[in-house]
């Protein structure tokens, strides 16, 4: 009878170790991905590793991503009429809200005539920069077909202009070297890297930047793999932007997808794509993600509902990598002005 007392206490014994351990595991364990859902709910902050500081542990650091931002034609019509801040009203908070804010700004910022809705040389007045400083935008891509519509001028009126908004770019720079170059921000505690590419296939071969000229970053791939490498040696996470694609198609393209894996390839944690016009697939690739397209997000595209629509998408980091995702719906009202759909719509 003894030693099945002492046989009972020593079974008890180890189930209540093996429960502390579990329990030790389940909150110490590292932080894993968490699904993609279209959601407005916040996103849930994950567990770090036991190797990390107890400052750095409630450490995560927001970034959010859209589309398309065009400021020309119809939508100029508007911040004429309405304000300079009248695309972002309904989406400025969402915006704020993030730690960093990127965004492909398809517009030149350069004095001129207006431009009429028919043409498809594109330019915002120079009030523009202080409107996308003020919707929360801390970073945008140049590198896309629309930037240099107005040629140098029109680019280093751009680079001003952001410049003196605080407003960084990427993707296009005065020449090559500067054009190619990655833009580090840090929030927090890390440190991310963005690199922008144009398609060299959905651009004139002039919008190219080179030694004598200005312009953007296109799409090389050996390039891109070589720049990714090095902005991973200072950068804890790199994100790459391209600007390719089939307009209005859904699916992307073999070019996008061979260049969206090859960043990943050499250390890239994040691809975003734009250009379609349309939102397109997101896929997950060795771990990473990969928005091969984003739609629009202020464009005066009122034809069709797909062109109307775009995904806004708030990604949470921590030491890890990344924890959350959630993509949030808009629509485009007004020729100009983005707001959050509903769950019912």
């Amino acid at each position: 009878m003894k030693k099945f007392v002492i046989s009972i206490l020593t079974v008890a014994s180890v189930i209540t170790w093996l429960a502390i351990l579990v329990d030790f595991y389940d909150f110490y364990r590292p932080a894993s991905f968490s699904t993609i859902e279209l959601t407005t709910t916040a996103t849930r902050k994950s567990a770090t590793k036991l190797s990390e500081k107890p400052a750095e542990l409630a450490q995560t650091v927001s970034l959010i991503i859209v589309g398309d931002v065009m400021l020309s034609r119809a939508v100029a019509g508007k911040m004429i009429k309405h304000g300079a801040d009248y695309p972002f009203l309904k989406i400025s908070e969402f915006l704020n809200g993030g730690d960093i804010a990127f965004g492909n700004l398809e517009t030149p910022i350069t004095a001129g005539a207006p431009v009429k809705p028919y043409e498809m040389f594109f330019r915002a007045e120079p009030e523009a920069g202080g409107a996308l400083r003020r919707a929360g935008f801390d970073v945008l891509s140049l590198a896309n077909n629309h930037t240099p519509n107005f040629g140098k001028r029109g680019l280093l009126d751009t680079f001003d202009n952001l410049t003196q908004n605080e407003i960084k770019y990427v993707g296009a720079g005065k020449n090559s070297d500067e054009a190619n170059q990655p833009v580090y921000l840090t929030a927090k505690n890390l440190t991310f890297a963005f690199l922008a590419y144009n398609d060299p296939g959905v651009v004139p071969a002039t919008y190219e930047a080179t030694a004598e000229r200005a312009g953007t970053a296109f799409m090389r791939l050996d390039k891109m793999v070589e720049a990714v490498k090095q902005a991973k040696t200072k950068a804890d996470f790199v994100i790459v932007s391209i600007h390719a694609g089939n307009e209005y198609l859904v699916a992307p393209n073999q070019t996008q997808i061979t260049f969206a894996h090859a960043a990943i390839d050499a250390g890239a944690e994040l691809i975003v794509g734009h250009h379609p016009h349309v939102i397109q697939t997101i896929e997950r690739y060795r771990g990473k993600n990969i928005f091969y397209s984003l739609g629009n997000f202020v464009f005066d595209q009122m034809q069709s509902r797909a062109t109307r629509e775009g995904l806004a998408v708030k990604i949470i980091f921590n030491q890890s990598g990344v924890s959350n995702i959630s993509s949030h719906l808009v629509l485009i009202e007004d020729f100009a002005q983005p707001r959050f759909l509903e769950a019912t719509e």
